[in-house]
């Protein structure tokens, strides 16, 4: 098949802009490889490389009539994902003019990483709600001195369970809400939220202050490599909810 046959709808950069602040459904999906979607792409874009294309994009948009929108650096990918989708059932298909590199050259930024729009979401709460935190260093000192401190990991028991600080305890997500007073029954009690970065810290401590907890609160800010990790040994809390 030629080029020219590949070729879809394309849509200018000023117009995905405004589609994508209209409030209407869209997806924006990034088809080059993950590793090159990291080092540069557009905010609001998920990674879906084109050799994977029909295994995501089920999950990805399961509504088969909602916008989409793909993207690659200079369309040289994009028109061959967007092939795809057309015959796999997906109509409403169009394809970013000039790829991420016309998005640039209209003014538009690009981000790297990965997650970006939840790790922003993270540094946003901390900068408005002044998220309290101590470093890594205090909080190995206070633990060795055996202050009455209790340290929770906000990951997935999954992540947990491949590796955790020695005297962490697993916490995921809004189970911090629901079982902290378990755990911390005591109102003087410091309560210390980790994870392997600094999102789920941040929203994890917050979240602990905004729901009225009697405990101090805060998130362990620094690199974790100096304290000792555990692996598949660590266990949930509760004890009663290991298989």
């Amino acid at each position: 098949m030629s080029l020219a046959e590949l070729r879809h709808h394309a849509i200018t950069p000023q117009a995905l802009k405004a589609a994508l602040s209209d409030g209407e459904e869209i997806a924006l999906l990034d088809v080059r490889e993950t590793g090159v979607f990291v080092r540069s792409h557009i905010l609001l874009a998920a990674s879906a490389p084109l050799w994977r294309l029909e295994v995501l994009i089920d999950r990805l948009v399961p509504r088969r009539s909602t916008r989409i929108v793909l993207a690659d650096a200079d369309e040289s990918l994009a028109h061959q994902a967007a092939a795809k989708l057309v015959r796999l059932g997906w109509r409403n298909v169009s394809v970013l003019a000039g790829g991420t590199q016309g998005w640039a050259a209209a003014g538009h930024e690009l981000f790297g990483g990965s997650n970006v729009p939840s790790k922003a979401f993270g540094e946003v709460v901390e900068h408005s709600k002044h998220t309290p935190w101590i470093s890594v260093e205090e909080l190995h000192e206070r633990v060795e001195r055996g202050d009455d401190i209790v340290v929770v990991d906000s990951r997935t028991p999954e992540e947990f369970a491949d590796f955790s600080l020695p005297f962490a305890h697993s916490l995921p997500g809004a189970e911090l809400v629901y079982r902290i007073q378990e755990l911390a029954p005591r109102p003087e009690t410091l309560v210390v939220v980790n994870c392997a970065g600094r999102t789920r810290t941040i929203v994890g401590a917050q979240t602990h202050h905004r729901c009225g907890n009697s405990q101090p609160g805060g998130f362990a800010q620094g690199r974790h490599h100096g304290l000792a990790a555990r692996g598949p040994q660590a266990h949930p809390w509760p004890r009663s909810a290991i298989a």
